[in-house]
C-alpha cells in the first residue's frame, strides 16, 4: 500500500522528526491563544469591536510587509534556520509585553510584536522542509509537506484542549503563558535542528504548475472566509451560549479529522488534480457557514465540525502546495507567498464585519457570499482548461 510506504520513509528520513515536532509545539502554542484572543479584548481589557478588529489589522498588516520582504529575498540565503528562530525571540517579547496591557495602545503595540515577524516562522519552517524532502525523499515531497501542515493542525487543536483548561484553572494570564512556551519550544527544537542548505537551488520539480492570477484571486476568497471566522465565531458563540472554554472543545474536536482529511486530500490532489480538490473545499465550507448563519443549535456546531474539517485540509494542504508549486524554484518566496496572501486574506476578513452591527449569526453572510464568487472562478478555469484540452486533441 502506497501510504504504509510513504509513511516508512517519512520515518527513516533525517531530520524530519525535528521538523514535524517543531511544526507541532509551534501549533500547540498558537492554539492555546487563538480562541482566547478577541475574548481576552473584549472581556479583560474591555475593547469594542472595531478597536479588536484595528488591533488584529495593524499586526497583521505588519506581518505581511515582513513575510513578503524576507520571503523575496530567503532564497538567496542558503542557512534558513536563523530566520524562524530570531522571530520566535521577538514574538515572545511582544507576547510579555501584550499579556502586561492595559489599555488599547499597551496591547497594540505587544500584538504588534508578537504577530509581525510571525509569519517568518512558518513560511520558513515550509521552506526549509521542502528543501529538506527535496534532497532527502523527492518522491513524497508532497505528501510530506502535507504531514507537516497537519502536525501543525494537530499542535493547534492540542494548543486547543490546553487552552481552555489553562483558562478555566489559571485565567487569561496562564494562557499567554502557555503560548510563550510554544514559542521556546520552538526555538529549542530548531537549535537542534541540521538544516539542509541550498537544496532550493538544484533542478526544477516536472510537477510545476503554471502561474494563474485567477486561482490565486479565488484562493484568497477562500482564506478571507476562513478568516472571518477565525476571528468572529468565537464572539459569536460566546454571546449566544457564553461559555467561551466550549469554543476551545468545539475546534479541537476537528482535529483527528483533519489530520486524516489532509493525507486523503493529498492523495486525492495527486489523482484528480489540485483545482476539483478545492472546489469540494469550497462546497463543504459554504454548508459550514450557512448552518453558522441560522443560529443552529450547539450540537449542530459540533456536527458540522467535520465537514470544514475537510475544506480546512484542502485549504491549507493542497491549496499550499499549488502555490507553492507555482513558484518551484523559489521556496522561501513561494511558501511566503502562501501566507502572504493567507494574511491579506485575514486583514480583509478582520475589516469586512465591521460593516455589520454587532455581533451576531448574520455576519456568516459574508463568508458565504465570498466563498461562492470563489467556486465560480475556480470552475471558469477548470472550464477553460478543459477546452484548451479539448482543441489541442483535436488539432492533433
Amino acid at each position: 500500500m502506497q501510504l504504509k510506504s510513504d509513511i516508512k520513509l517519512f520515518l527513516r528520513i533525517k531530520g524530519a522528526g525535528y521538523l514535524l515536532m517543531a511544526i507541532v509545539i509551534y501549533g500547540i502554542g498558537t492554539g492555546i491563544l487563538a480562541p482566547m484572543n478577541a475574548v481576552y479584548l473584549k472581556d479583560h481589557l474591555g475593547l469594542s469591536k472595531g478597536e479588536i478588529a484595528s488591533i488584529f489589522s495593524i499586526s497583521l498588516f505588519l506581518n505581511m510587509v515582513i513575510t513578503l520582504s524576507v520571503g523575496i529575498v530567503s532564497d538567496r540565503i542558503k542557512g534558513k534556520k536563523p530566520i524562524p528562530m530570531i522571530a520566535a525571540v521577538i514574538c515572545t517579547s511582544g507576547l510579555i509585553i501584550y499579556m502586561h496591557a492595559d489599555n488599547y495602545i499597551e496591547a497594540l503595540t505587544g500584538m504588534s510584536i508578537a504577530v509581525g515577524p510571525s509569519g517568518l516562522i512558518m513560511g520558513q519552517l515550509f521552506a526549509m522542509a521542502r528543501n529538506h524532502f527535496k534532497k532527502q525523499a523527492e518522491s513524497i515531497m508532497e505528501i510530506a509537506m502535507l504531514w507537516l501542515r497537519a502536525g501543525y493542525s494537530v499542535g493547534f487543536f492540542m494548543g486547543l484542549l490546553f487552552g481552555a483548561n489553562l483558562y478555566l484553572i489559571t485565567g487569561f494570564r496562564g494562557v499567554l503563558w502557555g503560548n510563550v512556551a510554544g514559542f521556546t519550544g520552538l526555538f529549542l527544537l530548531l537549535l537542534f535542528y541540521n538544516e539542509i542548505k541550498g537544496a532550493a537551488e538544484t533542478a526544477a520539480i516536472k510537477a510545476g504548475e503554471p502561474f494563474s492570477l485567477a486561482m490565486l484571486i479565488a484562493l484568497l476568497m477562500l482564506l478571507c472566509a476562513d478568516a472571518i471566522r477565525g476571528l468572529y465565531l468565537p464572539l459569536v458563540f460566546n454571546e449566544r451560549f457564553g461559555r467561551p472554554d466550549l469554543m476551545s472543545y468545539l475546534w479541537s474536536g476537528q482535529a483527528v479529522f483533519e489530520l486524516l482529511f489532509m493525507t486523503l486530500t493529498g492523495y486525492w490532489a495527486a489523482k484528480f488534480g489540485s483545482k476539483p480538490i478545492m472546489v469540494l473545499g469550497g462546497i463543504c465550507a459554504l454548508v459550514t457557514y450557512i448552518v453558522y448563519t441560522l443560529s443552529s443549535p450547539l450540537a449542530l456546531f459540533f456536527t458540522v465540525q467535520p465537514v470544514y474539517s475537510l475544506s480546512i485540509s484542502i485549504l491549507y494542504g493542497v491549496a499550499m502546495g499549488y502555490v507553492q508549486r507555482m513558484f518551484i524554484n523559489h521556496t522561501g518566496f513561494g511558501a511566503s507567498l502562501y501566507l502572504f496572501i493567507s494574511q491579506t486574506a485575514s486583514l480583509i476578513g478582520y475589516l469586512l464585519p465591521v460593516l455589520i452591527r454587532g455581533i451576531s449569526p448574520t455576519i456568516f453572510i459574508i463568508p458565504i457570499t465570498l466563498v461562492m464568487v470563489a467556486l465560480v472562478i475556480i470552475m471558469n478555469v477548470l472550464y477553460k482548461e478543459k477546452r484548451i484540452l479539448k482543441s489541442g486533441s483535436l488539432g492533433r
